[in-house]
């Protein structure tokens, strides 16, 4: 971005760090009483409850003839006056007022806790955070909590108030600031609870902390309060747990095995990790915070050539590219939505460059740590290829190592709500294009899994909303896509295939070959009670049609040249008829029975 180091200002503070392991975060923080504000903040990410919206994660079709080139009308990511509107929030706690601003003195800084009623985590820290607000250590620092009804499936608005009158004797000194409008929480980005806000005594953003706050970081805050964390605002070091992530830690840290982020019933969300280089980091990271289901975003340099380089040695040449690591829930969304998510904002055409962006470092790259991540990189890229007539240029490379960016990077368009952005974050909150069904009852038998009555409920009538216009027309129009176009021609990774119209499940990847005829070829469907077979005389041929028993898709045909060690068969099928669930994301979806099939 044109002279972008001289583009943040006093405001411009650090952010927690990549998470190391539980054990790493304890030990930097047992020396937190010899170490400053700056350090203790950023001592890695701590326990947090994560809980993600409702919203379904589908399939999408990228425009190619509209690349993205830059900003179109992305909007602020703080609020114009975020004191201010806190100020003005109802207020439930009996005894403390009835608005924010009876318990927000305006002439000190401000430590805000957002949370849920469903958070274990959560209601266990509620009467520590009371304590801190009477604490005369923080006299200095105002403390208020903050629930937002009606979102990330809190209870909604009257529920909620019900509900916490019966519990809030138990914190009858502890502010509850109610924002029906879910407007803090979105355009902070924050998916995951407990998480904090400080604010300087202007209302101005200073750090923001996705997870759960120790006493020992709110301690060292509460110490600088008084200078208006002047500490937390100076100096461009970087996180105090900065290190290389190279091929020999990036288990442990990819898959968070540690437990560091919760759900609503207490138990580990599984996290996993994609590394993304789209040009200025600052709009890649704001935007992926507000993709359903990521759980968190952060800054920093990817297969560079300089070991932790500093940020005026990535510009003057040190080969790393500005990458955000994307951490998200895999229970509720998978690698391909992320990387539909993504592809959206960048021109995946572009060398070395994205919007008013220019140079090695600004390249546009997908890097990942887990080998079985590859192929769905494959298939994205091979489906966005599909759809340029140049060259798609984005890097499809093992992460070789990363380095967290200053801490003056990390959430800067949430500091700096007029920072420079090439990316337009609205786009996150648009639904992908695709098909929207209803969510599937667990089951536990494969017949269970298999029973047609499961998929019904999808709207016939609405199929030209919920599908692409490719979908449409195979499914609906018995329509064939090119050969070698669609992406699950090259996908072989575990999992299943179901009907991109009512997700009924149809074929397993373990019965998926590569024919060389252009299109995803099984030798057997899951089930031969899954599909309906008819007799085509299209195009003065006799051909044996396949289509789906319940929603009565139009999916491809079947022929007698399959392997003969398999059974013979073909079964030639359109990759625009089917939806592709990954193994991992297969219990969570409402096919865990058969996910033993894939397996075997």
């Amino acid at each position: 971005m044109p002279d972008k180091k001289f583009r943040h200002n006093d405001r411009s503070t650090d952010n927690e760090s990549t998470s190391e392991s539980a054990h790493a975060a304890s030990r930097w923080l047992k020396n937190a009483s010899t170490l400053g504000v700056t350090t203790v903040l950023s001592a890695g990410l701590l326990a947090a409850c994560g809980q993600m919206s409702n919203v379904d994660n589908t399939s999408s079709s990228t425009n190619a003839s509209s690349q993205n080139s830059g900003v179109k009308s992305s909007r602020d990511m703080l609020p114009s006056d975020m004191l201010g509107q806190m100020q003005g929030l109802p207020q439930l706690t009996k005894g403390l007022g009835d608005i924010g601003a009876a318990v927000i003195d305006p002439n000190k800084p401000t430590l805000i806790k957002f949370w849920a009623s469903w958070c274990p985590l959560c209601l266990g820290t509620l009467e520590e955070t009371e304590n801190w607000r009477t604490d005369p250590k923080f006299t200095d620092l105002n403390v208020v909590t903050v629930a937002s009804p009606g979102h990330l499936n809190e209870k909604p608005d009257g529920e909620f108030s019900t509900w916490y009158a019966g519990i809030q004797a138990d914190y009858p000194k502890l502010p509850v600031l109610m924002d029906a409008s879910g407007e803090l929480i979105n355009k902070l980005g924050v998916q995951v609870y407990p998480s904090w806000a400080i604010l300087d005594k202007n209302g101005n953003l200073v750090h923001l902390v996705k997870g759960n706050m120790s006493a020992e970081q709110a301690y060292a805050l509460a110490e600088n309060a008084n200078n208006d964390f002047a500490e937390l605002k100076a100096g461009n070091t970087k996180p105090a747990n900065t290190q290389a992530l190279d091929n020999n830690s990036k288990i442990e840290t990819v898959k968070q095995k540690d437990g560091m982020y919760y759900n609503d019933k207490g138990k580990a969300i599984n996290t996993r990790s994609i590394y993304l280089a789209g040009g200025c980091f600052w709009g890649v990271e704001a935007y992926m915070e507000r993709v359903d289901g990521v759980v968190d975003a952060v800054s920093g340099y990817a297969n560079g050539d300089t070991a932790n380089p500093s940020y005026e040695q990535v510009i003057r040449g040190s080969g790393h590219a500005e990458t955000v690591k994307v951490t998200y829930d895999a229970d509720k969304t998978d690698l391909d939505t992320v990387l539909k998510y993504y592809l959206r904002v960048i021109d995946p055409t572009s060398l070395n460059k994205q919007g008013n962006d220019r140079g090695v470092q600004y390249r546009s790259g997908i890097y990942y740590t887990d080998k079985e991540d590859k192929a769905v990189i494959d298939a994205a890229l091979k489906r966005v290829q599909s759809q340029y007539e140049q060259k798609v240029v984005v890097e499809n490379e093992p992460l070789d190592n990363f380095y967290l960016a200053e801490m003056y990077h990390q959430d800067y368009l949430a500091k700096n709500p007029n920072g420079y952005c090439h990316v337009d974050l609205s786009l996150a909150d648009d639904k992908l294009e695709g098909t929207e069904r209803t969510k599937l009852s667990p089951v536990s038998t494969v017949a269970e899994a298999l029973n047609p009555k499961r998929y019904a409920g999808f709207d016939k009538n609405s199929l030209k909303k919920t599908l692409t216009k490719a979908q449409y027309n195979i499914t609906q129009d018995a329509g064939t896509e090119r050969a070698f176009s669609h992406e699950y021609d090259d996908l072989f990774a575990p999992g299943i295939y179901v009907d991109v119209v009512s997700g009924e499940p149809l074929f397993l990847s373990t019965d998926k070959y590569q024919s060389g005829c252009g299109w995803p070829s099984f030798t057997k469907p899951i089930d031969m009670q899954v599909i309906t077979q008819h007799e085509d005389k299209a195009f003065n041929m006799i051909r044996t049609e396949i289509r789906s028993r319940v929603a009565d898709s139009h999916l491809g045909h079947v022929f007698p040249d399959g392997p003969k060690d398999r059974g013979g068969l073909r079964y030639c099928i359109n990759g625009g008829a089917l939806q592709f669930i990954p193994v991992d994301v297969m219990p969570q979806s409402g096919y865990a029975p058969l996910v033993k099939l894939v397996k075997s």
